[in-house]
């Protein structure tokens, strides 16, 4: 049964439900619907709280001068529910903006090349890809994205300002940033194809390896474990894993990319809904156990590098260089609506497997070293790095 099938079912029920605890009072009752779901006399309590909503509808329909698209103003309710409970994360996605969601997480668009998060209600850029129209037309990480075209966008508008960025390669789309918390600055880019290349990383001296992830999509777990065998072929002792500016992305994703530093069978993360059901999910152990580690965080580091991250603090098997992680420990699952739409909606918390939830916590770094402030606005070089050369010296100690 497709969304509108179902909206339509409900709306039946409803007003049904309505009218009987009117002539019944407080009998209890029930009302069986098409495929057996039975709703008792509670429920139909629950559903006479929407009344009002249907009483506007018919308001509408017969003051309103001008048109009602009946689908818009569905739409545009189930938007206002999510968006009243004030979760960020939650929320329904129409047709284009799921598809927009989903191919982050396929690794390729057509869009301005940058990571996006929500912070304090605000829309931070994390990073720009290397080469991206974005990084090119001089957006910055930590640039708060204020308007889309000329609109205004917070965090409410995270999915609708994701979905506006994103288009039709070479066309142009208007970026308005706040930086520095007191300049305003708007930029033309001009959208172009974005392939997310997520593993990077070389051999450098000494035996001494570095990876970047840039986030956690579906190719990550799988690029990782061969960019991680290809450096140990070439020799390498010891690891820095650089998770600064990574947003997160895939819960399973992560978990395949720690378990390379964690035995078999130990728990990575575990999570418990509403109801207190718990998912625990263990390392499937990997190439990399034992060997030394150190990982670079920021305050940008948030959500599933955060399960990286604490997971290698719990077990002591690394080194966290760096500032303190965002600090989001929630979890949100898809959940498909039919006609090509979706609700994302925060269904749990996650726990370290010391059992910490981290959610506007964030973690701490064993070795607090900050990034110079005026260092974003120059191009980026690793010998100026402060963070990086502090990782570097750590590892170079854990492999004596």
């Amino acid at each position: 049964m497709n969304i509108k099938k179902k909206w339509i079912a409900w709306t039946v029920a409803i007003v049904l439900a309505t009218n009987l605890l009117t002539y019944y009072g407080t009998r209890r009752i029930s009302l069986v619907l098409p495929g057996g779901t039975t709703i008792g006399a509670q429920q139909f309590t629950d559903a006479s709280k929407f009344q009002k909503m249907f009483e506007v509808r018919h308001l509408l329909n017969k003051l309103y001068d001008g048109k009602i698209d009946d689908n818009a103003l569905v739409e545009g309710a189930i938007k206002g529910m999510t968006a009243a409970l004030n979760d960020p994360y939650t929320v329904f996605m129409n047709q284009k903006e799921y598809e927009a969601f989903s191919s982050q997480t396929e690794g390729a668009y057509s869009g301005v090349g940058i990571q996006i998060e929500v912070k304090e209600n605000n829309i931070v850029v994390v990073s720009t890809f290397e080469d991206s129209p974005a990084k090119k037309a001089g957006i910055l990480p930590g640039d708060v994205i204020e308007k889309v075209n000329g609109t205004d966008v917070t965090g409410k508008e995270y999915d609708k300002a994701v979905t506006m960025m994103k288009g039709k390669e070479g066309t142009n789309v208007d970026i308005t940033v706040l930086r520095n918390s007191k300049d305003t600055h708007t930029y033309a880019v001009k959208r172009s194809k974005i392939t997310i290349d997520t593993v990077s990383g070389e051999m450098l001296s000494n035996n001494i390896a570095y990876i970047k992830l840039s986030m956690f999509d579906e190719n990550t777990g799988k690029n990782f474990d061969s960019k991680l065998k290809e450096l140990k072929d070439k020799g390498a002792k010891g690891l820095v894993l650089d998770l600064r500016q990574n947003p997160g992305g895939l819960l399973t994703t992560c978990v395949d990319v720690v378990s390379n530093f964690i035995p078999k069978g130990k728990t990575v993360v575990s999570t418990v809904d509403k109801n207190g059901n718990k998912d625990v999910r263990e390392s499937k152990g990997g190439l990399a156990v034992g060997m030394p580690l150190v990982v670079l965080t920021d305050g940008l580091t948030a959500s599933a590098s955060e399960i990286v991250s604490g997971a290698v603090r719990d077990y002591k098997i690394g080194t966290l260089v760096g500032e303190k992680t965002f600090g989001k420990g929630v979890v949100q699952t898809v959940v498909d609506t039919g006609d090509g739409t979706a609700l994302k909606v925060t269904m749990a918390k996650y726990y370290t497997p010391n059992g910490e939830n981290i959610h506007k916590i964030g973690i701490q770094p064993d070795v607090k070293v900050e990034y110079p402030e005026d260092l974003l606005k120059k191009p980026y070089s690793r010998s100026s790095d402060p963070q990086f050369s502090k990782a570097l010296e750590l590892i170079k100690e854990k492999m004596k």
